[in-house]
């Protein structure tokens, strides 16, 4: 328990990614700054922070840092660890966000087939 972690220790702890890798990966990449600022991996992060995340399809994810630990605790609990300071969608994101999700499963649809789907196509081959 100190007042300083690394970054991507922290991402992990917070269970703001699945794997500490992971969050590595997004800070190499320029998926996180801290404080406006782009941040590597191994910077040191103090509570009080802005850490911004870039997610999928040009969403973002804001939090402040309230505590920095490098010790993991439950997933329920890892929540008081940062405040959520995201601002909530508009009518027409969320409408987009609708939209693009109908045309992606259509166009998966389409496209490449599904781990059913290829056994089945596996299976047939085999038979004929």
């Amino acid at each position: 328990m100190g007042d300083t972690v690394r970054l991507d220790v922290w991402l992990d702890v917070a269970c703001l990614f699945k794997t500490r890798s992971e969050a590595k990966r997004a800070c190499e990449g320029g998926k996180v700054t801290v404080n406006a600022q782009p941040a590597k991996p191994n910077r040191a992060l103090h509570e009080g922070d802005r850490v911004r995340i870039s997610r999928g399809f040009g969403r973002h994810q804001d939090v402040i840092v309230r505590i920095a630990i490098d010790q993991h605790v439950k997933k329920s609990e890892a929540r008081v660890l940062y405040d959520d300071v995201t601002p909530k969608p508009t009518p027409e994101e969320v409408e987009m966000r609708r939209v693009e999700r109908v045309y992606r499963a259509a166009a998966r649809a389409a496209g490449t087939p599904d781990r059913r789907r290829r056994r089945e196509l596996r299976r047939l081959k085999e038979e004929g």
